[in-house]
């Protein structure tokens, strides 16, 4: 009996996709993807009824990765089912929640209490945000204003319902890409998301505000070099994508052979992004939700051993306590101890000579400390943030050196040359896994918060995500022998 069998009444109520009868062809499984981002782009730009179009046109890195879009259906995006799976999979890593996921029946009642939670949390998230964005509704806030029907309770309610029905469309397009399509749904979005952030970014780029079209524009022998300048946010994010791809490749394999099968083996490989991006998506949202104090700062103040001019918002003689934790202005921090962990501020349609120019040379306003710090503290806090949850994630995801030894042992695997012993392949792999769990994590926090800084497209953490999931899609693709059957696909990818 499993941890979660109460569930199994409320599970017999969930609607389901019904699993294939027959295996679909790949031409059937790509046109099931198709239609899946057809109806992700659709509902990605159709604002709710109800909201601020104001409010619809900002993306950040929350958005970047959960899929999602302010003040869209999709404002929430997967956010409620990646947050589901999150907490399930560190659930039972922590054994908290007890299955046997090599219990087919276990396993069923596991992933439908993911859905279940899921489900919840498409409305639970998406009532948090819009009473949290309309607390202080004004002009130019989060809802418009008046109301409908005069009731400031039934816009929330209809906004909620648009919102939450985004994120279960989601849920169940990730259902059908995964039964009839190839790969994962929320992959397939968190990557389709990225893709649509960096051709606005370069579209931006080459025609906005500041871009090359307004550098050529203006003549003179400095057009050349600030346009040249202009594009580097571009080439930073092809440097990213390429580094990424290069580091996808490198792993260390053991060697396994069957004890029961003599002659026939394979071999265990461990990537230097053995945790994958989890660290820096997991580092990404801690410091996410310590950005969100800001707006909860802003205006405050704690007055220790002074007289508090309240007129001039300054601690006379004193220490002002908040403005110690966090100074901001406008729903962003500018100085204070929480400015210096929060992810380095890129502005839309600036120049990126100048914006090199004030890391180098502009100071905090309250305490006056030099942005090159800012930079150095955010760029060494992420990397061992990321190395903190990479090691946390090891260790909770059943990924442990013991964790995979047993793995490897219950299959019927052993090391070459000795006999078989969980202990002994544990001892092999205790060589690898920490190490690497360590390098890794920390290369991939280097690598977000230096994209990051450089004002890469799509975020480094964006690029970082979508690069896995592409070279996924290529190795399910092979995988289904694609590449053979439709010759379209092999001069696509250049096979």
């Amino acid at each position: 009996m499993g941890t979660l069998d109460f569930l199994k009444p409320a599970l017999r109520f969930l609607p389901e996709i019904k699993a294939p009868q027959y295996q679909p062809r790949i031409q059937e499984r790509l046109i099931w993807v198709l239609v899946a981002l057809l109806a992700f782009f659709i509902m990605y730009n159709i604002p709710a009824v109800g909201v601020n179009p104001a409010r619809f046109a900002s993306i950040d890195f929350l958005q970047v990765v959960t899929a999602s879009r302010m003040g869209s259906l999709l404002t929430t995006g997967i956010g409620p089912i990646v947050l589901a799976s999150i907490f399930l999979q560190l659930f039972a890593g922590a054994k908290i929640i007890k299955v046997d996921m090599s219990n087919p029946e276990e396993k069923a009642t596991f992933q439908g209490a993911q859905k279940l939670l899921a489900i919840a949390l498409c409305f639970v998230e998406a009532a948090i945000y819009i009473l949290a964005s309309s607390a202080n509704n004004n002009a130019g806030g989060f809802l418009l204003e008046p109301p409908f029907f005069g009731s400031l309770v039934a816009m929330q309610a209809i906004v909620i319902l648009q919102i939450a029905l985004g994120s279960l469309i989601l849920l169940y397009l990730d259902e059908i890409v995964s039964k009839y399509g190839i790969g994962s749904g929320i992959s397939l979005f968190i990557a389709a998301g990225v893709s649509l952030s960096v051709v606005g970014g370069t579209i931006n780029l080459l025609t906005g505000q500041n871009g090359v079209v307004d550098a050529l524009l203006g003549g003179g022998a400095e057009a050349l070099p600030s346009a040249l300048i202009v594009l580097l946010p571009l080439f930073f994010t092809a440097v990213v994508f390429l580094v990424v791809v290069y580091a996808e490749g490198i792993k260390v394999e053991i060697p396994l052979a069957f004890e029961r099968a003599r002659g026939l083996g394979s071999r265990f490989p461990i990537k230097f992004l053995y945790v994958s991006n989890i660290p820096v998506i997991l580092a990404s949202a801690l410091m996410l939700n310590l950005s969100f104090m800001a707006p909860a700062l802003e205006g405050k103040h704690m007055c220790i051993g002074g007289d508090l001019l309240e007129a001039e918002g300054v601690c006379s003689g004193g220490v002002d306590l908040v403005q110690l934790v966090g100074f901001s202005s406008g729903g962003r921090m500018y100085d204070g101890l929480l400015y210096f962990i929060s992810p380095i501020y890129h502005p839309a349609n600036s120049n990126f000579g100048a914006y090199m120019n004030l890391l180098a040379t502009s100071k905090t306003p309250l305490f006056g400390i030099p942005e090159y710090v800012h930079v150095i503290t955010y760029v060494i806090f992420m990397m061992v943030l990321c190395v903190l949850f990479g090691k946390f994630w090891v260790e909770t995801a059943n990924m442990s050196a013991r964790d995979v030894a047993t793995q490897l042992d219950n299959s019927g695997l052993q090391i070459p040359g000795f006999r078989r012993d969980p202990r002994i392949i544990e001892r092999i792999l205790e060589r690898y896994i920490p190490t690497i769990t360590i390098l890794g994590s920390a290369f991939v926090g280097l690598l977000a918060a230096l994209a990051d800084m450089t004002g890469a497209l799509g975020t480094g953490t964006g690029i970082l995500l979508t690069v896995g999931i592409l070279h996924k899609f290529y190795e399910d693709l092979e995988a289904r022998n694609a590449f053979d059957s439709m010759p379209v696909l092999s001069k696509l990818f250049g096979n």
